[in-house]
């Protein structure tokens, strides 16, 4: 690692950003799917929910089984909300090291949490429904997984700070 000098600033690293935010949400929708699947019995509530914003509220009656086209509406929303959020996470704890990502991208995932509940469930009133604890493990561990993903990825650079 190398040493800051006096008078720099370090850069993100928008690569590992984007890494982590994809390895973030590629956890976050398997553990939405596993722990939806074991609490209501079906993996694809979660990937409707997601895929009705862009679908419409026909996605959503059950059952809630497997279909394509809705798991590709999810996905090409997810992602790059994913990816987002990463940067987003990497933006705020790149000057930390491993610990701090891990622990501060968990803060931030909680925060991630409630903004998005409290905001997408006005404009999309199913999300209310997963305003629980699955969710809440789902968001902290999102950010915990892009926070640490995102310092073990990072090639610290630094340039010189405005004066």
């Amino acid at each position: 690692m190398e040493s800051p000098k006096v008078g720099t600033r370090q850069l993100v690293d928008w690569r590992a950003a984007v890494i982590a935010g994809l390895a973030a949400g590629c956890v976050f929708l398997a553990l939405e799917m596993i722990l939806t699947a074991r609490a209501v019995g079906s993996p694809w509530v979660f990937v409707r929910l997601v895929a009705a914003i862009a679908l419409g509220r026909g996605v959503l009656p059950p059952p809630a089984t497997f279909d394509g086209g809705v798991l590709a509406a999810a996905l090409a929303i997810h992602l790059p909300l994913s990816i987002a959020f990463g940067c987003l996470i990497a933006f705020v704890i790149h000057r930390g090291g491993l610990a701090a990502g891990i622990v501060g991208g968990a803060a931030l995932g909680l925060a991630l949490y409630a903004i998005n509940f409290w905001s997408l469930s006005y404009f999309f009133p199913w999300f209310a429904t997963m305003k629980s604890g699955i969710s809440l493990i789902s968001h902290i561990a999102f950010g915990a997984v892009a926070g640490g993903v995102y310092e073990l990825l990072e090639v610290e650079r630094f340039v010189r700070a405005r004066e």
